[in-house]
């Protein structure tokens, strides 16, 4: 209790010798300059403070420029990543349609030269035709022979006076020209088993006439069994 009150004797004491030295005005305004140096502070705080959430605010702003930025990059890089497989895919259309239609002039020239080959074999197969039938009144004067034009273009060679015993029974084969412009039997009655090698020679040889009188022997020797 001694000291606090040797205390506040020393500060009573203090205080009186400041205020001899310094005097009340000088006291004032160091009152004054600190309060104005307190307020100066206090505005200028405010004023960083604003200026310190103004530039937080900017800093999000930029922040949220620089993610719209990178979601907008990310969406071009797609834009691209889909142009360049539809420019890959155009590019294989394009290359398949080349392919086709390259295809399509190869089939077309090869159905000319068979449309021209099948021409000329139906052209050497109507004239064959024609010539057959320009013998046939040589063939049914010396042979007895009857030809009949029948569906697509066959002809049908009938044979009479064979059979001594029945001289009107027929004896006949059909006759065509086939893909490949050779002449085919195609039906024979009564069958004979030398046909296909009269067909086989006839071939080689073109020797119609002769190809018609060997049917004509082979039904003669037929009717005597």
């Amino acid at each position: 209790q001694d000291e606090v009150t040797l205390f506040e004797r020393d500060m009573k004491e203090f205080w009186t010798e400041f205020k001899s030295v310094y005097g009340t005005e000088q006291i004032n305004e160091t009152f004054a300059v600190r309060d104005s140096c307190k307020e100066a502070i206090e505005a200028l705080s405010e004023k960083w403070s604003k200026k310190l959430k103004e530039g937080d605010l900017m800093i999000d702003k930029i922040q949220e420029y620089k993610n719209e930025i990178l979601q907008q990059s990310k969406c071009i890089s797609e834009k691209e990543e889909q142009l360049a497989e539809i420019k890959s895919k155009l590019s294989q259309e394009e290359e398949q349609q080349k392919k086709l239609t390259d295809s399509i002039q190869e089939l077309k020239e090869e159905l000319a030269k068979k449309m021209e080959i099948i021409s000329s074999k139906d052209k050497a197969a109507k004239e064959k035709v024609e010539r057959l039938c320009k013998s046939k009144v040589l063939f049914e004067e010396r042979l007895g022979l009857e030809i009949r034009r029948i569906h697509n273009e066959q002809l049908q060679f009938i044979f009479r006076h064979i059979d001594h015993k029945d001289p009107d029974k027929p004896y006949m084969f059909t006759l065509s020209i086939n893909e490949q412009g050779d002449y085919e039997v195609t039906s024979c009655t009564p069958p004979l088993d030398c046909i296909a090698e009269f067909q086989l020679k006839v071939r080689e040889t073109n020797n119609f006439s002769a190809f018609v009188a060997n049917i004509r022997k082979a039904f003669t020797a037929l009717s005597y069994k």
